[in-house]
């Protein structure tokens, strides 16, 4: 089917913090050269090492408002004090091109994207197969308190709640088990018909030729 025209897709990935979503997305990147990660607008100034148009796409105040105001987003948040959002264009571009578009986001993203774009949304929620092995993952990391990790442990709850809003499931108990059942679902979502729109011409062909 490769040589049939098709239209990309966006993938969400979402997970409760620990749950091994960024783990997942980076094997995923590694293993396929059909997917782009979706790059963010922020109105957060660059932190050292980071490349415009690779990391995110640095925005002032004015300028992300001007966009959300004519719906060049098609999703958007307010962190701390910082804005994040992500731009239309290129993910369309993408789409158009055939190409696969990941999505590193959470719930209220997800909702987002599925209003602004649902006939071209395959969501994913990656679990925890426990709740000791959840706070065991956030603990190893090492990267936060205690009083840090006890908050996201409490986040949890909330974030794993909105699971039925996303079509498959994985439950992570091992990285590279669960990247082959994410992989499967990309192979099954990018030959759903309606998504091949050179179908009708290949087709066409073949018939031709019998």
């Amino acid at each position: 089917m490769s040589n049939i025209i098709r239209r990309g897709l966006m993938l969400v990935l979402s997970s409760p913090s620990g749950a091994g979503k960024t783990t997942l997305s980076r094997g995923l990147l590694a293993d396929d050269d059909g997917v782009d990660m979706s790059v963010s607008l922020t109105t957060r100034p660059p932190r050292p090492g980071e490349v415009e148009g690779q990391d995110y796409y640095f925005v002032d105040r004015q300028r992300f408002g001007e966009m959300r105001n004519r719906s060049e987003l098609l999703e958007h948040a307010k962190v701390f004090d910082n804005y994040y959002g992500t731009p239309r264009a290129p993910v369309e571009a993408a789409l158009s091109a055939g190409r696969d578009v990941l999505f590193d986001i959470d719930w209220q993203g997800t909702q987002q994207l599925q209003e602004a774009a649902a006939d071209d949304l395959v969501r994913v929620f990656i679990l925890p197969p426990t709740a000791a092995e959840l706070e065991r993952r956030l603990k190893t990391r090492a990267q936060d308190s205690a009083d840090v990790v006890a908050g996201r442990m409490a986040k949890a709850s909330d974030e794993i709640s909105h699971y039925a809003e996303y079509e498959y499931i994985v439950v992570n108990h091992d990285a590279a088990e669960s990247l082959v059942q994410i992989k499967a679902i990309l192979t099954a979502e990018r030959l759903k018909r309606a998504r091949q729109t050179g179908l009708s011409d290949f087709v066409h062909g073949l018939r031709e030729a019998l």
